[in-house]
């Protein structure tokens, strides 16, 4: 895990987005918490632009959150809706 996702701060997310503190199986925390580690490496991107292992790493949660998004809206589309609209993604 990387040093910016403190136990803190994933609690912090799973408490907004899941169920409780503890409940990193929900769907919704999932994604909330693919999504938070995408604008870290976002961030980190735009200042060190050659850093080949981070932009792998960034296109590999992409598609992640891509996939989890896909089984939830197969699964419930109005959580998929709600969740996409919480954090701002945009949705088919």
């Amino acid at each position: 895990m990387a040093i910016y996702l403190s136990k803190e701060k994933k609690e912090e997310i799973f408490r907004t987005y899941g169920k409780n503190e503890k409940d990193s199986g929900s769907t919704e925390g999932q994604v909330a918490l693919f999504t938070y580690r995408i604008s870290e490496l976002s961030k980190h991107l735009q200042t060190n632009k050659q850093d080949h292992a981070c932009r792998r790493a960034l296109l590999a949660l992409v598609g992640q959150r891509k996939r989890t998004l896909a089984y939830l809206h197969d699964k419930d589309i109005a959580r998929y809706r709600a969740i996409c609209e919480k954090l701002g993604i945009r949705h088919t």
